[in-house]
């Protein structure tokens, strides 16, 4: 396989965790960085803004991302992934367009982060929760809120239909991954993802799999991303 480096043709967009490529056989490229969302210096996967930077936190985030979308391949789930190079840090994936100007996907098995901020009193910290679909849009200035799904299709981002299907896929994938940690002792308490529409307007998974998407506990205890990694892959 060629090298990633020589089929660069230009950098589409700069992100918090990741900068974005076009290469020249029609496909994106997506270089991992070290820098994580986070709030004084805290990891925190559901902040919108670079909190800290951790070494080897790119190469773990793409070793993760790599191992699940290969499990996720082998169940026919679509995906957007192609190939990884982990020295390099980069995964090279197909074209996809996103829902409006980018929207989230999580699944809530517990009552943590945001949920719990926003619904503090009716539940308890911790509290299970049963799979709990929401969708939130990417936009950092309003605090990334959650949206419904008639709000979605009145403001034509993604038909009844498609939410349905959305919502299908993200229970799909969080119940497979959840599986896969449940195998390693971990508990996985959230998740966020993001899809897109491929060519043939085929909705299909998209951006990573890692430990700077999810929460995942031990007997308890948060497991930071890079630790998490390394429970996944030993």
């Amino acid at each position: 396989m060629q090298k990633n480096k020589e089929k660069i043709m230009d950098l589409i967009y700069k992100g918090k965790t990741k900068n974005i490529y076009s290469l020249d056989n029609g496909n994106i490229l997506m270089k991992f960085k070290d820098d994580v969302t986070g709030k004084d210096g805290v990891f925190d996967p559901g902040e919108n803004q670079v909190g800290l930077s951790i070494d080897g936190a790119g190469k773990a985030g793409l070793r993760m991302t790599e191992f699940f979308f290969n499990k996720l391949n082998e169940k026919n789930v679509p995906t957007h992934y192609v190939a990884a190079n982990i020295d390099e840090n980069t995964m090279e994936v197909r074209k996809a367009k996103v829902f409006g100007k980018g929207l989230e996907f999580i699944c809530r098995y517990r009552a943590v982060g945001s949920f719990y901020k926003r619904y503090g009193k009716y539940i308890e910290e911790g509290a299970p929760l049963d799979g709990f679909f929401e969708v939130t849009i990417k936009d950092d200035a309003a605090g990334d809120p959650t949206i419904s799904k008639d709000c979605l299709a009145a403001l034509n981002i993604a038909t009844a239909d498609q939410y349905e299907e959305l919502k299908r896929l993200t229970k799909e994938i969080c119940g497979l991954i959840r599986d896969i940690l449940k195998e390693k002792g971990l508990d996985l308490y959230d998740i966020k993802l993001e899809f897109g529409v491929d060519e043939n307007d085929k909705i299909i998974l998209i951006d990573e799999i890692s430990g700077g998407n999810m929460r995942v506990y031990k007997d308890n205890e948060y497991i930071e991303p890079l630790r998490l990694s390394e429970l996944v892959l030993k």
